[in-house]
């Protein structure tokens, strides 16, 4: 098993020395090719991912988490439109980000360049696989894919998908390999190849990250679970706030952007709440309320750990609190550093909410759905990274990029 691994990182390391010098028209070729496989291949990736939604059924995986892994025409369409604004991106390799001439006349130049060889572990969500694929090529790097054992069939059939394409550009078809064991010690072995592999990327549930995050001997790009927070604060337009946090919750609540945790102001919430309750009870929604949110609509008493729960389920906490100051509090304390929103007419609450949050993506008067690499115009996303070395936010082809300084001299010696 491990030699398996071993051999595929080896294999990539090999790639890499050939891609991270392929042209522009050479990587865009591979992207091409990847496109017009998918959109030829629907029948029969459909077919493999039903194998995996039959099994997770079996296994009894709830629906939103279910809704993740599922691929249909509708998600391979957004693929497809990956594909194409992949594509029409501009090539980060080589561009100059900074440049100054020294008085002896030595020039000193700051340009882009791959990372090198990037292992993503992650659960769940096939269309990561053709997602981090396609950034990674446009980057000139390549990758290794760890997907989560209810995936594999999806995975194996987009692998193979990929690789058909990467030989049709002349491309090395190991730029992309997949870890097809799903024994959790693999994630162990692949954490500790320091030197073989330059970037390790976990995207999943929080100990999963964790996990990664805690272990690796391999440098970590941590992308975060989401307690996304929206807060509503007294000035608000009731109506409109209502259908954001609908959209923030329920529009796919197995993803990491959807909130999980409202906050509302004490002089809206007699106002809101019991409109929210009605169109969350249609949907299906279980809120767990603070004993002043139990006082004006009936749900379940919230705990702490509520407050602390990523759901990504039809579950939302709810808290009232008295002041914009007392919202921005509680945030501090139990956001993941993902994405939170106010919705708001005051602009000086607005200032002050940006000023304050501490997360990757602060938002005022949308939805938090919204923080996606496709959404922000980067065609897809590796992930969405809550630290704040070297990238935040989603992770597009920039963020898959480092540096290194190229100096011109003219026989320069120091003085």
């Amino acid at each position: 098993m491990f030699e398996e691994v071993r051999e595929s990182i080896v294999n990539l390391r090999r790639a890499f020395e050939i891609v991270r010098l392929s042209d522009t028209s050479i990587k865009n070729k591979a992207i091409n090719a990847i496109a017009k496989r998918l959109n030829e291949n629907r029948t029969y990736l459909i077919e493999e991912n039903a194998k995996d939604i039959r099994k997770a059924r079996e296994n009894g995986v709830r629906e939103s988490l279910i809704d993740r892994l599922a691929l249909n025409d509708k998600r391979i369409e957004e693929m497809l439109k990956s594909c194409e604004v992949v594509l029409s991106l501009k090539d980060p390799i080589g561009e100059v980000v900074d440049s100054f001439v020294r008085e002896d006349g030595l020039k000193i130049y700051k340009v882009r360049e791959p990372i090198g060889v990037i292992a993503i572990i992650y659960e769940s969500r096939p269309n990561v696989t053709v997602e981090t694929t396609l950034l990674a090529l446009k980057s000139g790097n390549v990758i290794l894919l760890k997907g989560g054992s209810d995936a594999i069939n999806s995975n194996i059939a987009l692998t193979n998908i990929i690789k058909e394409a990467l030989r049709e550009a002349n491309l090395p078809e190991s730029a992309v390999e997949l870890v097809r064991s799903t024994d959790r010690s693999v994630v162990d072995y692949i954490i500790n190849q320091r030197g073989l592999i330059d970037l390790v990327v976990p995207r999943g549930g929080k100990p999963l990250i964790d996990y990664v995050t805690m272990n690796s001997k391999v440098p970590v790009l941590e992308t975060g679970a989401g307690i996304c927070h929206i807060f509503v604060d007294e000035s608000a337009n009731v109506e409109k706030s209502i259908q954001v946090i609908d959209n923030a919750k329920t529009q796919r609540p197995g993803t990491c952007n959807a909130v999980e945790t409202l906050l509302v102001h004490e002089h809206i919430a007699p106002k809101l709440l019991p409109e929210l309750k009605k169109i969350f009870d249609e949907k299906g929604v279980e809120i767990r309320g603070c004993e002043r949110t139990k006082n004006i609509i009936n749900c379940k008493l919230a705990t702490e750990e509520d407050w602390e729960t990523e759901y990504l389920d039809l579950i939302i906490s709810v808290k009232i609190v008295s002041s914009i100051d007392e919202a921005i509090k509680h945030i501090s304390r139990y956001s993941t550093k993902h994405s939170e929103s106010i919705l708001t007419e005051n602009y000086t609450n607005a200032m002050k909410f940006i000023a304050s949050i501490d997360s990757s993506t602060v938002y005022i008067n949308a939805s938090t759905r919204f923080t996606d690499g496709g959404q922000f115009g980067m065609g897809a996303e590796i992930g969405i990274s809550t630290q704040k070395f070297h990238a935040r936010g989603p992770v597009g082809l920039k963020e898959l990029t480092t540096t290194k300084f190229i100096v011109f001299g003219d026989y320069h010696t120091r003085k």
